[in-house]
Formats: structure tokens, sequence, C-alpha cells
């Protein structure tokens, strides 16, 4: 009889502390997302400013200004769906070394190895996302239980990649 009161009051105690862990967590979740968001759009619009003040764009500009969207698009999906999209990330890390390649070739008259190296990393990457896609659309992850459904037993399935 004593037993049970003590686990009854453990269960309550747990399920307090679960919830404000929760709470804290997804808290600090969503003010790092608005931060991160906020911080890449003010990036963004001080690089168009700069791109403005200069009087012309080159391409390495809007290439920058891509890798811009690409990662405020990867914190949309993220807020939305709490999944890091990977893919997201490569193509970001395309775009930095398309940029980069670009500059290079653009600033120094002689290509060197440096490009064949830079062509293959792309199409490493390249590669890579070939591989995240195929891999999401065959083995996507196990369902798991919806907590946010009202019906008992209700599962949802968790997406590996986007």
């Amino acid at each position: 009889m004593k037993i049970n009161w003590a686990e009854s009051l453990r269960r309550n105690v747990h399920g307090l502390a679960e919830s404000l862990g929760n709470l804290c967590v997804e808290t600090f979740h969503y003010m790092a997302l608005f931060a991160i968001g906020g911080v890449t759009a003010w990036a963004a619009v001080m690089a168009f400013l700069e791109m403005l003040e200069k009087g012309h764009i080159t391409v390495d500009d809007i290439l920058l200004l891509f890798i811009y969207l690409e990662l405020g698009a990867m914190v949309g999906i993220y807020f939305k769906t709490n999944h890091m999209p990977v893919r997201f990330l490569i193509y970001v890390a395309i775009t930095a070394l398309t940029r980069l390649l670009i500059s290079d070739v653009s600033h120094h008259n002689p290509p060197d190895l440096g490009v064949v190296y830079l062509s293959g990393a792309i199409l490493l990457l390249a590669f890579a996302i070939l591989v995240v896609r195929y891999a999401s659309s065959q083995f996507p992850s196990a369902k798991i239980p919806d907590p946010d459904s009202k019906a008992r037993g209700a599962l949802t399935e968790e997406k590996g990649e986007l």
C-alpha cells in the first residue's frame, strides 16, 4: 500500500520533469531557429546593400546570395519539420565551391590543378546528393508514435531526408 503512493508520486514527478524538460528544449530550439534565420536574413541584406554600394554585381555576388537563400530555406524546412535537411547543406557546399571556382578562374588567369580538385569536389558532392536521395526514398525511417494525434496508437512516418 505504501509503495503504491510512492510509485504514483514518482510517476507524477517524472511526468512533470519530462514536460518541463520538453518545454525548455523546444523553447531553446525555436529561439535558436529564429536567431539563425534572423542572422541569415540580416547577412543577406547587408551583402546585397554592399553590392549596390559597389555599383556592380558579379557572378560571385549572385552565388553568395544563393548561399544565403539556401541557408534560409534550410532554416525554414527545419522549423517546419524538425528534420535537418542534409541535402541543403550539400547544396550550400556545392554553391560555395562553385563560387570559389569562378572566383579563382576569373581572378587568376592561368588555371592550375586546383580547378580540377574543385571540380572533383563538386562532382563528389553531387554524387553524395544522389546517394542521400536514393537512400531516403528506398529506406525511409521507421514509423513512430504520433505525439500530436488524439487517436490512440496513431503512427507517423519519420522521414530520413526531405
